[in-house]
């Protein structure tokens, strides 16, 4: 028990909602090049919508520069350009018809300002939380399976923390998913760390233990193999949906129910399967 305190107060010291604050607080600039006011209006509707509140997408705004503005800055983060206007190299058009692939985009080509971009300009959030809870879970995933593997794992590069840190596999993965709650809040323009989020931060150490006993129930039922892979599947399953509740708590105010928590882990389970295969399968020989 002592040992397990001792390694839950090294997991928590290694929570840093301030390196987080910091990250997605960091001012994004975006130039806008259009051929009319429309143009420039369609663009900035997009990146702000007009259910914002109004304060804030006044102070928004400020960070969004038209090209023909009287005084632009001499430097953006990122410039979009009108559908049909000529575009320069490292820009990017918006396509009007289909919006959210101009943010995969940018996003593929700035995984730096992902969060940033999606605390400040609602239009990337979608994408950034999912890429969030994705992300976690599969690091959750990794590390159940590699402590399982005394002699051969998988590439431990893509964990946060150092595996030596954790003996025990809940300690890591509930850490890891206050981390993962950190970095929804702060994508979903809240205010994250542990005193900002104790209703969140409680709930993911209550469905620590938990969720445990669903995954047995589950495990009977669904074929998904031996060893390795279920325990790498309901590490990812228990962390995809405390994800997923983070996010419909930010943007209904409400968190899932048991219902709703019951049925995503259920679809998230089959998902942590094939994820737990490859991991476990690791990288094709050349």
């Amino acid at each position: 028990m002592l040992k397990r305190i001792k390694q839950a107060r090294a997991a928590f010291s290694m929570l840093d909602p301030e390196e987080v604050r910091k990250n997605a607080e960091r001012p994004v600039n975006l130039g806008l090049v259009a051929s009319s006011g429309r143009g420039y209006a369609e663009m900035e509707d997009f990146l702000l919508p007009g259910g914002m509140a109004h304060q804030r997408r006044l102070e928004l705004m400020e960070r969004v520069h038209r090209a023909d503005d009287p005084d632009p800055p001499p430097t953006v983060d990122l410039v979009l350009y009108q559908h049909g206007t000529q575009s320069e190299e490292g820009a990017y058009t918006f396509d009007r018809d289909d919006p959210q692939s101009t943010v995969a985009q940018i996003l593929d080509d700035h995984d730096e300002l992902a969060l940033p971009l999606a605390r400040q300009f609602p239009a990337f959030r979608k994408p950034v939380v999912d890429g969030i809870i994705q992300a976690v879970s599969r690091e959750n995933a990794l590390f159940a399976i590699a402590t399982a593997l005394p002699n051969v794992a998988p590439n431990l590069l893509e964990l946060p923390w150092a595996i030596g840190e954790f003996a025990s596999d809940t300690v890591f993965l509930t850490a890891n998913q206050i981390r993962m709650a950190f970095l929804i809040a702060a994508a979903c323009g809240k205010d994250a760390g542990l005193g900002r989020q104790k209703a969140e931060v409680l709930s993911i150490i209550a469905a620590a233990f938990g969720w445990r006993a669903l995954a047995r129930e589950l495990v009977g039922k669904i074929p998904l193999g031996g060893g390795l892979i279920p325990k790498g599947a309901i590490a990812y399953a228990g962390t995809f949906v405390a994800g997923k509740s983070l996010e419909y708590f930010h943007h209904a105010n409400v968190p899932y129910s048991e219902e709703q928590r019951g049925e995503a882990y259920r679809e998230a389970l089959e998902r942590g399967k094939q994820v737990a295969e490859s991991l476990h399968a690791g990288p094709p020989s050349q």
